[in-house]
């Protein structure tokens, strides 16, 4: 899970250098549309992370409701 979360991270400093750079400079429309790109790839891993550390959660959550089922004799 930390390999993940390293890789978010970055993914987020990334996006956060993108924008940034857009924000406070004029860039051309050439290096506006690689920023653009870059950055689309990057949200597209981020969500990929955040949509399987739910699923974790998900399950994680499930195992303990059906412990704590089996616990109490439901």
């Amino acid at each position: 899970m930390s390999e993940q979360n390293n890789r978010y991270q970055n993914a987020m400093n990334r996006l956060e250098e993108i924008l940034s750079k857009i924000d406070q400079s004029d860039v051309s429309v050439d290096e506006l549309a690689s920023q653009v790109e870059e950055a689309t790839k990057l949200l597209r891993e981020c969500k990929a992370i955040l949509s399987d550390t739910e699923k974790n959660v998900q399950k994680a959550l499930s195992d303990l409701n059906e412990e704590a089922e089996k616990d109490s004799g439901i």
